[in-house]
């Protein structure tokens, strides 16, 4: 038998239509590259049980056809970058007086481009065209970002349906944060949390009892001393779990180790957190709320150091401008990355309808000196928010020269690292670069030193009024 005897509407000479006898294990990117193709253009069909060119029926018996089909499921699972949305299902023929089934895997153009697939940890782009998958082009690559339809993560169905059971811990936080009020169905409904089929989207899916993979990730760890570098850990744990347990996780890993000190106010005295609790819940929802959960090998970090609290995302803010560092929060304004995990918080009571929440943190800190200030670091691909230990005296020392880590600069000169860390924090001019490195304003420092940093993407100039200020690129550089 061939599949177009069991297949009505199969367009034989398509190129939206691939056959495979069996999924090949030695070979997994051979067969994965045509579903990331096929999602990258214009959809299509992938059979499996299937004879290739021929298209003659090979199937399977019904228990290998479940196992294949689970294989197909963690093979895509594991290495396509955003999953494709597809729908999988078995074609039962008979052959000989025999049941027997192939499996169809039908693919539509996916919401979320590129797709891609990561093996051996080396990322690949493929395209379909013509029939045959290769590796998409450059000029691909931008078409597919700027046509997706949609790059929210939380938004996208999942393969899960929506069981009212399954989320009993989020009921119970939203009850403890609403006086005892009971989430309803039809509040879950509105938010986008499940469609009318009743599956579940991506970012609800991540507050199931029993969800326990690595999109949600904590990393917390205890330092001994002020940075990473150096000084001996003290404690590190990971955690995996639903959103609600992550945050109830940070919360209390901080809460047990963090210090506290007494103050004398006249005759009676007052008790100080290091950091109050207030602006430490405000940092753990914004760090889960603002999250890029398309980040797979990523984690949500809470660093302990002996005068700060380190809260870092992935991500930066969302088509937020890359801050560097800032102590003005009440100024940052950034637009929501996940729009359904943020309406489950704000429907709980625990994040703002409208900003950003930082408003919180800094009316927990206006009693502190300028060596208490919390500020907020922001890159391309992560943001942190620190929290000074209202304990340690001292508080954190501002350093206007930072200590760097970068990939040493083509042409560079030894030069570069001085130059990097002093225009991270503060733009200068090239007169006052010369200056600090005590060097003269000459056309060797200017065109060897200075434009070979600019050339080489570790240096931006921006031209103020007539002179040219020169700030480091904090996507090229690590600060330690």
């Amino acid at each position: 038998m061939y599949l177009e005897e069991i297949i009505n509407d199969l367009q034989l000479e398509s190129d939206k239509v691939e056959c495979k006898s069996r999924l090949n294990r030695d070979d997994v990117v051979g067969w994965l590259k045509s579903i990331a193709g096929f999602a990258n253009a214009s959809g299509g069909d992938f059979y499996i049980g299937v004879e290739d060119k021929t298209n003659r029926l090979i199937g399977f018996e019904r228990t290998e056809a479940d196992n294949e089909r689970n294989y197909f499921n963690n093979q895509v699972n594991e290495h396509l970058i955003p999953r494709p949305k597809m729908k999988i299902s078995f074609v039962r023929y008979e052959m000989k007086g025999h049941e027997r089934f192939i499996i169809r895997i039908q693919i539509p153009e996916s919401v979320v481009r590129p797709v891609i697939l990561k093996y051996k940890n080396i990322p690949s782009i493929y395209m379909r065209r013509d029939g045959f998958t290769n590796g998409a082009t450059y000029e691909e690559i931008i078409d597919m970002s700027v046509k997706s339809k949609n790059t929210q993560y939380d938004i996208l169905d999942s393969d899960r349906k929506y069981e009212a059971g399954d989320f009993n811990t989020l009921r119970e936080f939203y009850a403890s944060h609403n006086d005892g009020k009971v989430l309803t169905e039809k509040a879950l409904r509105s938010m986008g949390f499940y469609n009318e089929a009743g599956t579940l989207a991506n970012g609800a899916l991540l507050f199931a009892d029993d969800y326990q993979e690595k999109k949600t990730e904590v990393q917390c760890s205890v330092f001994s001393g002020f940075n990473k570098g150096s000084e001996r850990i003290v404690t590190i744990n990971r955690f995996c779990g639903n959103i609600i347990s992550a945050i109830n996780y940070m919360m209390e890993f901080v809460t047990q180790r963090m210090n506290h000190s007494l103050i004398k106010l006249g005759e009676s005295r007052k008790n100080v957190d290091a950091y109050p609790r207030r602006a430490l819940f405000e940092g753990v929802i914004n760090a889960v709320a603002h999250r890029d959960y398309f980040l797979d090998g990523t984690q949500i970090q809470v660093d302990m150091f002996r005068n700060r609290l380190e809260i870092s995302s992935p991500g930066g803010f969302y088509r937020g401008e890359k801050l560097g560092k800032t102590y003005d929060l009440s100024g940052i304004i950034s637009k929501r990355r996940n729009e359904l995990i943020s309406a489950v918080l704000v429907s709980c009571n625990v994040m703002e309808a409208a900003g950003t929440g930082f408003d919180k943190i800094i009316e927990e800190y206006r009693e502190a000196d300028e060596t208490h200030r919390p500020y907020i670091y922001s890159s391309s691909d992560h943001f942190t928010l620190t929290l000074p230990d209202l304990t340690y005296e001292e508080g954190i020392a501002e350093s206007n020269i930072p200590i760097l880590t970068f990939v040493p600069v083509p042409n560079g000169t030894d030069y570069d690292g001085k130059v990097l860390a002093f225009c991270y924090f503060l733009a200068h001019k090239a007169s006052e670069i010369a200056e600090y490195l005590e060097i003269s304003d000459s056309t060797y420092f200017r065109k060897q030193i200075l434009q070979n940093l600019v050339q080489n993407g570790y240096l931006e100039a921006d031209k103020v009024s007539r002179a040219v200020y020169y700030r480091t690129n904090p996507d090229m550089v690590l600060l330690n």
